[in-house]
């Protein structure tokens, strides 16, 4: 077998999994009218992903978030 055959064998499986991703998105945004992604932020890591928002979520804005309001990590509660 030639390189390009095995690389062709090794790039396949990769191939029909993007493609398969794409088609199952895009039937995903064609059946929900749109999607709306940004900003979510997680209280107990205090770390932001990107997400599907729901419509009656708001997104997660940075300039407005506020460090003092988080609770800090388990080794900062066991200090006071």
């Amino acid at each position: 077998m030639t390189g390009q055959i095995i690389a062709m064998i090794l790039l396949t499986p990769f191939g029909l999994a993007f493609i398969y991703a794409g088609v199952h998105e895009y039937l995903r945004l064609r059946s929900s009218d749109g999607a709306s992604y940004g900003l979510v932020y997680d209280e107990e890591t205090g770390t932001t992903h990107i997400s599907g928002i729901a419509e009656h979520e708001d997104a997660y804005d940075p300039e407005e978030f506020d460090p003092n309001d988080f609770n800090g990590s388990d080794d900062e509660a066991g200090k006071s």
